[in-house]
């Protein structure tokens, strides 16, 4: 006995699968590398923000573990600093785009 149940589209419903195959593939898929590389293109100061801030991290806790204070209190100052260069150019980022839409 076969599972499969009958369907009957009425044809207003076939005519957009109809289209759509003469169309062919109208969108093209991005691939995640595509899709970080026009994002980086489009704003490069995340990404740079983004490696001050692991760079002042790594330093940071370097000097923590081998006791340099002055230089730990330093390198984490300077953590906070990049993360908020990184949060304002999110922002800009994101305002420059909404106003190229308009």
């Amino acid at each position: 006995m076969s599972n499969k149940i009958p369907v009957n589209l009425p044809e207003e419903e076939l005519d957009w699968i109809q289209l759509r195959q003469d169309l062919g593939p109208v969108v093209e898929v991005e691939t995640t590398k595509e899709k970080l590389q026009r994002k980086i293109k489009e704003n490069p100061l995340v990404p740079l923000g983004c490696l001050a801030t692991t760079a002042a991290l790594t330093m940071g806790l370097y000097n923590f573990r081998t006791g340099n204070r002055k230089m730990s209190q330093l390198m984490m100052r300077t953590r906070i600093a990049a993360q908020g260069f990184t949060v304002m150019a999110l922002i800009v980022g994101v305002v420059m785009t909404y106003t190229d839409k308009k």
